[in-house]
């Protein structure tokens, strides 16, 4: 099978999405497919004529993943004509050839359901979910809806954004009572409502980038100008003090849970991608009853969400035993320290057969 590896991007996970790529380009190609690897933003410049035969090692100009996300702007400047068209040179062309694409690419522009939507109108099947689910579980603001709608426990919190923004909205929710004294406004919530620690992270994204715990006025503040890098609009909930978790979950059903312990601070995006930062113990040490309580609460998001396919799904157990669901991945990590694979090799599914798997469910649109 002909098979674009689809990776890079101009997101902050753009390193993080081309060791994705890297590792599933080699399982598919031990898989006996015809794989290539197309930076989804730069594309292939020249003659592609019978590109899915050349004798190339695609993931060979692809380094591991550094401590600190990429220089966008400086990727950007390489393509003068980037705010017109988001793919690159022959990339729409390859991926018509191919009989299918596979999504590694990770945050805005990949898993927010744009590119997913483009390829829906123009009939090319994908891995992964797709457009409506990927733009839900984007907005983690959306998400919280969801979860909320559908009983599924999350921690408590709002959505801020910036005064200068939107001075009239500012001045309306502070009239409402919805003000935030000094540079933000809440679409839900008020000072009064903020606790600390608390965390704040942008709407958009992941790999935790823009995320930051904030124990007091100070630190929110600059919790809050770090998040707005990244997006229009920031998310504050509650502090989850405890132990971390997450679990896959392939066509509706939830594999083993995985615990996840960074040896220091939080699980970050150095700890996420920087070997031996992290204890990763799956199946995870829990009562069965909680590991059971964690899948259903996984299956349960992904179809709250109305995901296709496969996700991954993130979670908190505080001290009390009280478990909640932080968010959900449309496309999860696929590199060497990746938590959806730990927990398919757990049920003896190699990183190979888990590959081939996702990629049937593209070929025949399930």
């Amino acid at each position: 099978m002909k098979v674009v590896v689809l990776a890079g991007g101009i997101s902050t996970e753009r390193d993080v999405s081309f060791s994705s790529g890297s590792q599933i380009y080699k399982a598919l190609k031990n898989k006996g497919h015809k794989a290539i690897i197309l930076d989804v933003y730069l594309g292939l410049e020249g003659d592609t004529e019978g590109i899915f035969d050349w004798d190339k090692d695609w993931a060979a100009q692809y380094s591991a993943i550094k401590e600190v996300n990429p220089d966008i702007s400086a990727i950007k400047a390489l393509r003068p004509d980037g705010d017109k068209n988001f793919f690159g040179p022959n990339v729409m062309k390859l991926c018509h050839e191919a009989d299918a694409v596979f999504m590694a690419l990770h945050g805005v522009g990949g898993e927010d359901g744009k590119v997913q939507a483009c390829f829906e109108l123009m009939g090319i099947p994908y891995t992964g979910t797709d457009f409506t689910s990927a733009a839900m579980a984007m907005d983690k603001a959306v998400t919280k809806d969801l979860f909320a709608a559908w009983g599924i426990r999350t921690p408590k919190g709002m959505v801020i954004y910036k005064n200068e923004d939107n001075p009239e909205e500012a001045k309306t929710a502070a009239a409402e009572g919805r003000g935030i004294a000094g540079k933000y406004f809440a679409e839900n919530g008020t000072e009064a409502d903020i606790t600390y620690p608390c965390i704040v992270k942008a709407t958009n994204g992941g790999s935790s980038v823009g995320v930051t715990i904030a124990n007091s006025r100070d630190e929110f503040d600059a919790a809050c100008d770090e998040a707005f890098k990244y997006d229009c609009k920031a998310i504050v909930e509650d502090y989850i003090k405890g132990r971390e978790f997450s679990v896959g979950v392939i066509d509706g059903k939830a594999l083993p849970v995985i615990e996840i312990a960074p040896k220091q601070g939080f699980y970050d995006y150095k700890n996420k991608y920087q070997a031996g930062s992290t204890v990763e113990t799956c199946p995870a040490e829990l009562p069965k009853d909680k590991s059971e309580e964690m899948q259903h609460m996984a299956e349960r998001a992904f179809r709250a969400l109305r995901y296709r396919s496969y996700a991954r799904m993130d979670f908190m157990m505080n001290e009390s035993g009280e478990i909640f669901c932080l968010e959900c991945n449309t496309l999860p990590g696929m590199t060497p320290t990746s938590l959806l694979p730990q927990e398919a090799a757990a049920i003896g599914v190699s990183f190979d057969e888990l590959c081939e798997r996702i990629l049937q469910t593209a070929v025949s649109g399930s």
